[in-house]
């Protein structure tokens, strides 16, 4: 998707250790133009699916999930990264290690929000090393959902974990899929397709 590519280009920052920093326009201050244009390719590609949830990870991808309901209408879950005392016991939970963050995060969603009859759209901000797409798929796959299709925003090519949930038959609409990024010279070569 070219919009992104050019925000990226722009405004995002190359870090050591292979960490995209896009605070500026996509998971601290977000874009809304950008999050509309997002959400309107994801409808265009999944609009079949007959999707009837959006479920995502707190905290960056709740934005883009948001957009994205709105443009299914459909309501849309976030698994919490902690419980809270308002929360039920009553939950699904899956371990995710954050590459981001190097630490593992018990995700919970409470069981009345997902079940066997939800045909449901994931989505989330990164593709890294697909942590994050197990857990969720671990929560649908605890509640009977059917995982109908996978939305990311950008996608790290280069460490192969799309590549390995592609070949398990996952549907996956990655929106901007980054072949290498360079911290020194700061460049980003993007996947052609």
């Amino acid at each position: 998707m070219l919009e992104l590519k050019d925000y990226i280009l722009k405004h995002g920052k190359v870090l050591s250790g292979d960490i995209l920093k896009v605070d500026a326009f996509l998971n601290q201050q977000v874009d809304i133009n950008l999050l509309k244009v997002i959400a309107d390719e994801w409808f265009d590609y999944f609009k079949e699916k007959k999707v009837t949830k959006i479920l995502t990870i707190e905290a960056s991808g709740i934005a883009l999930a948001c957009a994205t309901a709105i443009k299914f209408n459909v309501p849309f879950v976030f698994a919490k990264k902690s419980i809270t005392s308002n929360m039920s016991n009553n939950l699904y939970q899956a371990k995710v290690f954050s590459y981001t963050h190097q630490n593992t995060n018990l995700i919970s969603v409470d069981k009345s929000y997902l079940n066997k009859d939800d045909n449901v759209l994931i989505i989330d901000d990164f593709l890294a090393n697909g942590q994050a797409v197990m857990g969720l798929l671990e929560l649908c796959r605890q509640a009977g959902s059917k995982v109908v299709g996978v939305g990311i925003a950008i996608e790290k090519g280069f460490q192969k974990a799309g590549d390995i949930l592609r070949s398990k038959g996952l549907d996956i609409k990655s929106l901007a899929i980054i072949d290498s990024m360079n911290p020194v010279s700061k460049e980003i070569k993007f996947r052609m397709k």
